[in-house]
């Protein structure tokens, strides 16, 4: 008995040290050791760290197969699949990649991925080489090099993109192609529903791309409710999990008292790489180059993903924006409407009162769901809300005050008061099957089959004084409220709207040198006011070809039209409604991209007709009649030329240019061939960053030029009043053009710190954002900011 329990002993413990094990080094490129890299054996609890040399060890294996990934912060990480038959000692090393080469992303993106939520907007898995429609895309990269802080910041990298208005420094409306005030999407959804565009405020610090896409897209984003529509979309796209630790904080301190903190920290949350996370925060403070202005604001996006299975994602997503600052009124036009006689208005000098103050509060919220049902088919579907509160207590200008004989003093205005608030409530579930390169007899299909059900509720109210007191803009003024303001009855506005629209798309590839584009939306849409229920329906057609002669450019023609709903329900002198609009689109061009896809160019030309308006009629002394008749021409043309990424290893490039002739070509309330009001004909942009490399790695430098072309303060009116300083027949001045430079230089210590100095607006050239004659609102002068970040 003693005997056999021996052997089995001595059995037992030769099995117990025949398990297998795997040992190996890990490097990076330049075969050097890094150390206390971590090492997971996936879907078991089983991991260790190498040590000081790179070295690990993964003892006590039972036969089977494994994947082993390790990782370590500022490397991507390495995945490696290994079979043990066991009683085996297996040598497994690894070679990691620096975050330099990380995805390869350059200042439009990744190179060949995707970018994150592209989906969103094109409901396509297609990259935006491959689409037929103008799309640019801004990466966190660039956001960074360039330190932009604001959506315009990012966007004058974009041909054909520029600021609308800022309505006193309060908000960021966007126009494109001639069309003003473009809608402002966050991850997908609308953050604003008022159809004339005013714009969001928001912050850079979460954004890990923006997404331009530009002219009509109705087929994906159903019909053109906002004026802007036709012009196309920006969408704002934040930071997602991922699953290698990581992060960074940063310190900006600059001009005018700028104080700004930072931090992102991202990771998995468990060792079997099925649960990720990110939070980003910003935090900042600043004075203004204007006396007594001042911002404060908070942001926080916290995100979690989840991978149940190899097939199947989760992402959880909130964003939360909050902002308190001091609207400027800005300064005054000291002449007549057709005259530029732009008071550059001291600094020294504020029109307002001293608790004028503008509050800003939206989060956001995002699901998204992807499941792989197999090699080529996939179902997506998310769900996407907004909710934005705005506060609004300040001064406005007024009226010129004129002297006994009638004549006006133009540095003389009435000086009034408003408060308004408003509260918008949007969301968006959208689902769509994916096919992608799927063949059928030797063609080629990518489509999708989808459907999106759409809300909008928004609620607004608003007292106003006209005249609290007269100012003269060439003294100082009280900024003091009188004790009692006696206030009208407030307006109070809203209105809901539900959408559901039904959308199919498919691109056909016939051989390498084919492909067509056929897509067709269905769109029902019901606004609901205190005193209507209105519903129209809409179907919008897609069409297009991409003709490809060599590898890597796409020659692209296509069609769309977009309807507008918004005056679906205006009547004609018998009655009738007159019902939806309709912007019909040609769009043609080429793109290509070279050097492994780092480099891309695009040439596009576009023409946008609205000849479906429901106008006003007007009699003989242009007093409205108060019916409508359909017809007119509205045209928007131009070309488009764009050259972004990466000429030589060391250095990046974005340059672009647009021309817009946009018309008012048959209207009954503007002259023929005059444009809109705030649309320059010319823009351009150049930006380029140098990396030094040997003597002087870790430096490099950057500058950008942008231009703004001149444009109309008004639109130009043939006879009607139809809004605020229009004067009939009289040409509205134009606000001159102006150009801006900025430059940045930058040092990275090591792997870990960075220093950034950014230099804005080096020539101290002043320009103008106007909205008609309320708000003239300069661009900031010459300011400096220095950025100190650490990565982890």
């Amino acid at each position: 008995m003693i005997k056999y329990l021996s052997l089995f002993m001595l059995l037992a413990i030769q099995l117990s040290f025949s398990q297998s094990k795997i040992t190996g080094t890990i490097t990076n490129l330049n075969q050097e050791h890094i150390p206390f890299a971590s090492v997971l054996l996936e879907n078991t609890a089983k991991g260790t760290s190498a040590d000081e040399n790179g070295y690990y060890e993964l003892n006590n294996l039972s036969p089977g197969d494994y994947k082993i990934r390790v990782s370590f912060v500022g490397y991507k990480s390495a995945v490696k699949n290994v079979t043990i038959n066991g009683n085996e000692h297996i040598s497994l090393s690894f070679q990691l990649i620096d975050d330099s080469q990380l995805e390869q992303v350059e200042i439009f993106g990744s190179r060949f991925k995707h970018p994150d939520k592209i989906e969103a907007l094109t409901r396509l898995p297609l990259a935006p080489y491959e689409q037929i429609q103008s799309i640019s895309i801004i990466s966190d990269k660039l956001i960074a090099q360039q330190g932009n802080l604001t959506i315009s910041d990012a966007t004058k990298n974009v041909p054909g993109v520029y600021t609308f208005a800022t309505y006193g420094n309060k908000r960021e409306s966007m126009s494109s192609r001639g069309f003003r005030g473009i809608p402002i999407l966050k991850n997908g959804v609308r953050v604003h529903s008022d159809f004339r565009g005013t714009g969001i405020l928001t912050d850079m610090q979460g954004v890990d791309n923006i997404q331009v896409l530009k002219g009509a897209a109705s087929i994906t984003q159903g019909v053109a409710t906002d004026l802007g529509s036709p012009g196309g979309v920006i969408n704002l796209v934040t930071k997602t999990p991922k699953y290698e630790f990581g992060g960074n904080a940063g310190l900006r301190v600059g001009s005018y008292g700028q104080a700004r903190s930072t931090f992102d920290v991202y990771g998995p949350l468990v060792e079997s790489q099925k649960v990720a996370f990110r939070v980003n925060t910003a935090l900042e403070r600043s004075d203004s180059y204007r006396s007594m202005i001042s911002s404060d604001r908070f942001y926080i996006n916290p995100s979690l993903e989840w991978k149940p299975d190899d097939n199947t994602t989760l992402t959880f997503e909130m964003d939360y924006f909050e902002d308190s600052r001091t609207p400027d009124v800005g300064t005054v036009n000291l002449g007549e409407n057709d005259e530029n006689k732009i008071y550059d208005l001291p600094y020294d000098r504020f029109l307002g009162f001293e608790n004028d103050k503008s509050l800003t509060s939206n989060t956001t919220y995002a699901i998204r769901f992807k499941r792989k049902l197999s090699e080529k088919l996939s179902l997506n579907g998310a769900f996407y809300k907004s909710n934005l509160d705005l506060d609004d207590k300040g001064a406005s200008l007024g009226n010129v005050v004129k002297d006994v004989s009638g004549d006006p003093i133009y540095n003389q205005r009435n000086r009034g008061y408003s408060v308004s608030t408003r509260k918008d409530n949007n969301s968006v579930l959208q689902f769509d099957l994916i096919g992608d390169a799927i063949e059928t007899g030797g063609i080629s299909h990518t489509f999708q089959v989808g459907f999106d059900y759409r809300t909008t509720d928004y609620s607004t109210s608003s007292m106003s004084i006209s005249n609290v007191d007269v100012i003269d803009v060439f003294t100082s003024n009280p900024h003091g409220l009188p004790d009692h303001l006696s206030f009208p009855d407030a307006t109070v506005l809203g209105a809901k709207s539900k959408a559901i629209g039904f959308v199919a798309q498919d691109v056909i590839t016939f051989n390498p040198y084919l492909k067509t584009f056929l897509g067709a939306r269905y769109s029902r849409t019901q606004t609901i006011t205190a005193t209507e229920t209105t519903q129209s329906d809409a179907f919008n057609p897609l069409g297009g070809v991409i003709f490809t002669p060599f590898k890597n450019l796409n020659v692209f023609a296509s069609y769309t039209n977009s309807s507008y709903p918004r005056t679906a329900t205006r009547l004609d002198v018998n009655g009738n409604e007159l019902g939806n609009e309709r912007f019909d689109q040609l769009e043609t061009g080429i793109k290509t991209n070279w050097l492994n896809n780092r480099l891309r160019f695009n040439l596009t030309f576009f023409k946008i007709n609205n000849k479906d308006i429901n106008l006003p009629v007007y009699d003989e002394n242009w007093v409205a009649t108060g019916y409508y008749q359909k017809g007119g021409n509205d045209e928007r043309k131009g070309i488009e030329v764009e050259l972004t990424g990466r000429l030589l290893d060391n250095l990046e490039v974005i340059t672009g240019y647009s021309y817009i002739d946009a018309q008012y070509k048959e209207h009954t309330s503007y002259v023929y061939g005059s444009a809109p009001l705030n649309t320059p004909k010319h823009t351009f942009n150049a930006y380029a960053n140098y990396s030094f490399k040997e003597k002087l790695d870790g430096l490099s430098v950057g500058a950008g030029i942008y231009f703004t072309g001149e444009r109309p303060i008004n639109d130009w009116s043939s006879g009607a009043v139809t809004h605020e300083g229009i004067v009939p027949n009289q040409k509205p001045f134009d606000v001159e053009a102006y150009t801006q430079v900025n430059a940045q230089v930058a040092y990275r210590l090591n792997s870990h710190w960075n220093f950034r100095f950014l230099l804005n607006n080096v020539f101290n050239e002043i320009g103008y954002n106007a909205y008609r004659t309320r708000y003239i609102n300069q661009t900031d002068p010459r300011n400096f900011a220095g950025v100190l970040s650490y990565s982890f």
